[in-house]
């Protein structure tokens, strides 16, 4: 992986307008470049994974931004993202991104960006997530104009113009990424945010599942087995399979197993200890290690012989006490040995000639077996000869079933534990929420895309479960992505290009729109979400309630005696009392 290039300004992408700027903002991959008519920006000028990598108290300066990382699994620990599942959450991680992109595009974001701004947005995107967006590219690089849009939806909208369909269109979108699944139902060209469906399986779990099982299968090569060497190995060699159950009857065939299984060569050093030795200086090291042995060995009974013969004459002169009739001694070197009887002392005594013996006995066989180890240099062929090591072989996986059972969680999430519908049931229940007639516009127009939809066989699995969950004779057509992984950016460059950026333009967020309505505000098009307002409840001003008509006669009653009472009072006063009690 190399880093990106900074690219010069183009003079095409400033005059006579500023061009727009497309980011495809995967929470895998970001892809960046030019929305200008020119051939040479056909292509995002940008690919880099989206994560960035900065240890803690390190300057902004010394991040490491997508390819700029040679290595993702040494600095593992200190990967950040600016993604929560497929959410943006973390901006200060977002705004790194974008400097990144700015910077290689050959703009200088330290003043403002002067180009308009096209980003994509998850699927029914919070308020909250665009707001702060919003507020990063009006504040911090005082952009003029942004739009925001779905993958899926820019993805679906560039396939269509190549296959020259008229619009509105409808149809259901499948789409898969790194984290997650939608199930997005477009009804005459808008997204239906009220039918649509995530399901929280995708390519990052199956690269999950992979490593597991791997990691299951050789134990021995857990370091090797990384979760980066594991999404290429899941992006080039697995499969889906059109019937799950039937293909892994397949592969119980040996035949089968030898022809499809994938061979991975794991790097590995080629230095094997000893492996320049000839095979007389391994013979001669074997015997120098025998002959150390042997005479380890051979000290080791000498000791064991001496200490043996030492305990047996001591035990021999106490012994000779009880002969000599010396009995105070002896019972007293008897308590010292702590023993009970003179027949506890010969039984010990029995036992130390024995060993005694049998010490001597192996010293001598030992003595008598230098000489012939003398002349061992010369191995059997049998023995001598050591099978050759294959270091290559030993360091490959064979990837046999593995290729089919990572894609199958999309279909069957309950393979990792995952306790909700997989992908096809999911569609299933979004159908279900239509009339027959609308069912069958959307399932004439079935789109496939994402860079998780890239596995071969993953269109015929599709046809084969709406063929299952369809009415009998029904009609239905799948269609997959020409381009998976980068449809979506081409597809928002080719809205940019029939939509320019203008005040009041459909789709485009000038920055008087977001002083006037708000960093959620979302201008609608084909490819964006659907625009919900925040409506916050204005707090009702609380009257007080009327007393009852019995407590207001009651106060009626008080306010005559109070009459009454203050009659008596001196004439001036007593008027000012009389106005008091009207006016109540």
């Amino acid at each position: 992986m190399s880093p990106d290039p900074v690219f010069e300004l183009p003079a095409q992408c400033v005059t006579p307008t500023a061009a727009p700027i497309v980011i495809d903002n995967g929470s895998f991959q970001t892809r960046a470049g030019w929305a200008a008519p020119a051939a040479e920006f056909d292509s995002p000028r940008l690919l880099f994974r989206s994560v960035a990598a900065r240890s803690r108290g390190a300057a902004r300066s010394e991040t490491q931004i997508g390819n700029d990382i040679p290595n993702l699994e040494p600095l593992r620990w200190l990967l950040k993202s600016q993604f929560d599942r497929n959410v943006v959450v973390n901006f200060e991680i977002q705004e790194l991104i974008l400097d990144y992109v700015f910077t290689h595009l050959g703009l200088s974001s330290e003043g403002s960006v002067e180009h308009p701004i096209l980003m994509t947005e998850a699927p029914c995107n919070p308020l909250h997530c665009r707001q702060m967006m919003s507020e990063l590219l009006f504040e911090c690089y005082r952009v003029p104009f942004v739009s925001y849009g779905v993958d899926g939806l820019y993805s679906f909208y560039h396939n269509n113009n190549q296959r020259n369909l008229q619009r509105p269109n409808t149809g259901i979108i499948l789409s898969s990424g790194y984290h997650c699944s939608h199930i997005l139902p477009v009804v005459n060209g808008r997204l239906d945010a009220l039918n649509s469906k995530r399901v929280n399986v995708a390519g990052s779990q199956a690269a999950s599942y992979l490593q597991r099982l791997l990691q299951l299968k050789y134990p021995g090569h857990l370091a090797a087995i990384t979760l980066s060497r594991m999404e290429e190995l899941l992006h080039g060699h697995s499969y889906a399979a059109v019937d799950y159950h039937e293909e892994l009857e397949k592969w119980r065939c040996p035949e089968f197993y030898e022809r499809e299984v994938h061979r991975i060569q794991l790097p590995f050093s080629g230095k094997v200890p000893g492996g320049c030795v000839s095979a007389e200086e391994r013979q001669e090291r074997r015997a120098q290690q025998l002959r150390r042995l042997q005479e380890i060995n051979t000290r080791r009974r000498e000791e064991k012989l001496q200490q043996d013969q030492e305990r047996l004459d001591r035990f021999l002169a106490i012994q000779e006490l009880l002969e000599d009739g010396l009995l105070d001694q002896f019972h007293k070197s008897l308590m010292e040995l702590n023993m009970d009887s003179a027949e506890e002392l010969q039984s010990y005594i029995n036992k130390l000639q024995l060993a005694v013996e049998q010490g001597r006995l192996k010293l001598l066989q030992s003595d008598g077996g230098e000489g012939k180890m003398e002349n061992c240099h010369n191995f059997s062929p049998l023995y001598g000869a050591t099978p050759a090591f294959n270091m290559a072989e030993y360091h490959q996986l064979f990837v046999g079933t593995e290729r089919l059972r990572c894609p199958e969680i999309l279909f069957q999430p309950s393979l990792i534990g995952e306790d909700q519908m997989g992908l096809m049931e999911t569609l299933q229940y979004v159908l279900a929420r239509y009339t027959p007639e609308q069912q069958e516009a959307l399932v004439s127009n079935v789109f496939l895309t994402g860079g998780n939809m890239q596995h071969p066989g993953m269109k015929e699995r599709v046809e084969r479960e709406l063929l299952a969950l369809r009415p009998f004779q029904s009609h239905f057509k799948v269609t997959m992505a020409t381009r998976p992984g980068l449809d979506a950016w081409y597809g928002a460059r080719d809205w940019a290009l029939e939509h320019p950026a203008a005040a009041g333009a459909e789709g485009w967020i000038s920055r008087q729109d977001y002083e006037e309505k708000g960093g959620e505000y979302l201008s609608e098009h084909c490819a964006s979400n659907v625009f919900v307002p925040m409506k916050l409840a204005k707090p009702v001003p609380v009257r007080p309630a009327e007393p009852p008509a019995a407590l207001q006669t009651l106060t009626g009653a008080s306010a005559a005696s109070a009459t009454v009472t203050v009659a008596p009072a001196p004439s001036l006063s007593s008027d000012s009392a009389d106005v008091n009690m009207a006016a109540s």
